[in-house]
């Protein structure tokens, strides 16, 4: 790998598995000083055996304080990757208001207090990327059976 990433701080959601822990070994890779934050200790205790040298941290994102309180120990990063999400399965009439309410919480909300505690930190040096994951499945594409999860990613354009 390159070292293009070397010297470059970045904080990433959701690294515990999947996409968020893919991108964490690749920007370790690439040679950033990562922070790999998920909700799951577990996972984020594997990554860490997997690639020593990263920073893992126990966290919930829709705690907005405790966002709030893991930015400001960090102190200003390069790059943010909020990844975090949840996908429900069903229609409108299958999703229930709790299902919409985790749904937009944890897929959009949590992209809100992460975005808010970072761009300070950005602004004040002049410089940052803030990459959020969305899908083509929002309001570029349709899928059955993914109302509130297209939903949410449309969102998730819009506030990015």
């Amino acid at each position: 790998m390159n070292s293009r990433l070397a010297g470059k701080t970045a904080l990433l959601t959701a690294a515990g598995q999947g996409i968020g822990r893919a991108t964490a070994l690749a920007f370790a890779d690439e040679g950033a000083t990562v922070w790999a934050t998920d909700v799951n200790h577990g996972t984020l205790q594997e990554l860490a055996a997997e690639k020593p040298g990263l920073n893992v941290s126990t966290l919930d994102v829709l705690d907005r304080g405790a966002v709030e309180h893991l930015a400001s120990k960090i102190g200003a990063i390069d790059v943010l990757f909020n990844c975090a999400g949840y996908v429900h399965h069903g229609t409108i009439m299958e999703c229930t208001e709790k299902d919409w309410d985790l749904s937009f919480d944890l897929n959009v909300r949590s992209m809100y207090y992460t975005c808010r505690s970072v761009i300070p930190g950005m602004l004040s040096r002049g410089k940052g990327s803030i990459i959020n994951v969305a899908s083509a499945c929002s309001s570029i594409k349709a899928a059955p059976n993914r109302f509130v999860y297209a939903s949410t990613k449309a969102a998730v354009i819009g506030l990015t």
